[in-house]
């Protein structure tokens, strides 16, 4: 399993039920096929002294198979899905890829 988190600092815009409804069925259609096997988003309320921000908004982890299914879903269709950004929000996501260790 690979998962990939997308954490999205701060922005003077964004649009949580354009992100929900629209963003990730679009993406959830475009990758299941290749891979992806859930997505899980946050928003970001609070960093974890009382009263400071949150250091991203939104955070969203995408699980898949292996790193080349990932691959593959990105391959697919990774233009569509970050050229969808701009419709929910101005922030630009930072992106990282993890390999999940057993706890």
């Amino acid at each position: 399993m690979i998962q990939v988190l997308v954490l999205y600092p701060p922005a003077s815009r964004f649009d949580y039920d354009y992100y929900v409804h629209k963003h990730t069925p679009m993406l959830l259609e475009l990758w299941k096929p290749h891979g992806l096997v859930s997505v899980s988003i946050g928003k970001g309320v609070s960093g974890l002294m009382p009263g400071s921000p949150a250091k991203y908004c939104t955070s969203a982890v995408l699980t898949f198979t292996s790193l080349e299914a990932m691959q593959a879903a990105l391959a697919a269709g990774g233009a569509q899905v970050m050229s969808d950004i701009p419709n929910y929000t101005d922030s630009q996501p930072v992106i990282q890829i993890n390999e999940p260790l057993p706890a």
